[in-house]
């Protein structure tokens, strides 16, 4: 299956890094576009100084470890394409260009289903697509999650709890999940 990320779920760490995880897993083939990279790269300015460079550090061992996931929408296709916000039909023409089955996005009034059913393409949120792939592989999916919990003990140095965490990166049913596990 290939997925394509929208800038709002890479930006939050925990839920890019838990992302990411299932995808060198193997769960699915994660695709975005350089313009999606750039959204989330400018939006990290408002953490603070010294953010964003860290930031375009990410992208950059992003693409260095997916080299097949940046994908560019062939020239006149956003022309064609209509969504409530214009400034999002640059993620639903990668996610044509790329072949993706699904848009993981946040934002769902942005992305009507009926829409992106006519390109072939689903909407699911980080929670519902995490969920749906732990279906298929719970181990994968709850060592991806688990990898992330651990670092962020280490990092903040204070216990982190698995459905707190999730339910912070806005993972509440997966938190709820694979807290029981």
């Amino acid at each position: 299956m290939k997925a394509l990320l929208d800038a709002n779920v890479l930006y939050p760490t925990v839920l890019r890094e838990i992302l990411i995880g299932v995808a060198r897993a193997g769960l699915y083939t994660p695709l975005w576009s350089d313009r999606i990279l750039e959204e989330w790269a400018r939006a990290t300015v408002k953490l603070g100084p010294g953010a964003e460079e860290i930031a375009r550090g990410e992208v950059a061992a992003l693409k260095a470890a997916f080299p097949g996931a940046s994908v560019a929408a062939r020239p006149g296709l956003e022309a064609r394409l209509h969504l409530p916000d214009p400034d999002d039909i640059h993620v639903l023409a990668a996610a044509i260009a790329g072949g993706a089955d699904v848009i993981v996005t946040f934002n769902a009034q942005d992305f009507p289903r009926h829409v992106l059913a006519e390109e072939g393409v689903r909407r699911m949120d980080p929670d519902e697509f995490l969920r749906a792939l732990h279906d298929r592989a719970p181990e994968a999916v709850a060592e991806a999650a688990e990898a992330v919990r651990a670092t962020t003990e280490r990092l903040s140095g204070e216990h982190q709890p698995m459905r707190a965490l999730l339910k912070r990166a806005g993972l509440p049913r997966l938190g709820k999940l694979l807290g029981r596990e």
